[in-house]
């Protein structure tokens, strides 16, 4: 299973382990998607970032 990540906030004035979080996903400017496929490891970063981020379920 994969999942579509999209940066939908700024991540200007953000705690720096969330901005890093963010990078590593790939994630740098807003409105940036990125595809991952799904593990426990991913869904800790999405976790970390939920708020900064909208995920989508992809085939």
């Amino acid at each position: 299973m994969k999942v579509e990540i999209k940066l939908t906030r700024s991540l200007i004035g953000r705690k720096p382990n969330q901005v890093k979080t963010a990078h590593a996903l790939g994630l740098r400017k807003i409105h940036q998607v990125v595809i991952k496929e799904r593990n426990e490891a991913i869904d800790g970063m999405i976790r970390t970032i939920s708020h900064l981020v909208d995920v989508k379920e992809v085939e």
